[in-house]
């Protein structure tokens, strides 16, 4: 089961997502703080990161960062899931090495498909 990484301070975000990612047959990995991320990625291997930007230290730009620096991260994909609805705010989180911008309230399908295309890349 391909597991996906979900790191949002926001419980009932995380909620969320556990129910639509099961729905759809992924394995959430859900922290509700980003300081752990790391670690826990290292020891999971998700196969895909869903991070919020608006978090307590690291916030979501830093994370997205860090998980770039990390050689066995460097190619797995990031999808930002925020209330953030500006360009600056897009721009630097694509520049942190997101692959994906997504603004809260989201479509499921709009989720869905972000996903499916990020993990379709990885196996070409």
């Amino acid at each position: 089961m391909t597991k996906i990484m979900v790191v949002d301070d926001d419980k009932d975000a995380t909620a969320l997502f556990e129910e639509v990612l099961r729905a759809e047959g992924y394995d959430p990995i859900l922290l509700n703080e980003s300081a752990k991320a790391i670690q826990i990625a290292k020891q999971e291997k998700p196969s895909l990161f869903i991070l919020d930007l608006m978090m307590p230290e690291p916030d979501g730009f830093k994370l997205c960062r860090m998980l770039r620096r990390e050689p066995e991260f460097r190619n797995t994909p990031i999808i930002i899931v925020t209330a953030l609805n500006d360009t600056d705010s897009r721009i630097v989180a694509i520049g942190a090495g997101a692959n994906d911008y997504l603004t809260k309230p989201f479509r499921l399908d709009e989720l869905y498909a972000s996903i499916k295309d990020h993990l379709d890349d990885l196996e070409l």
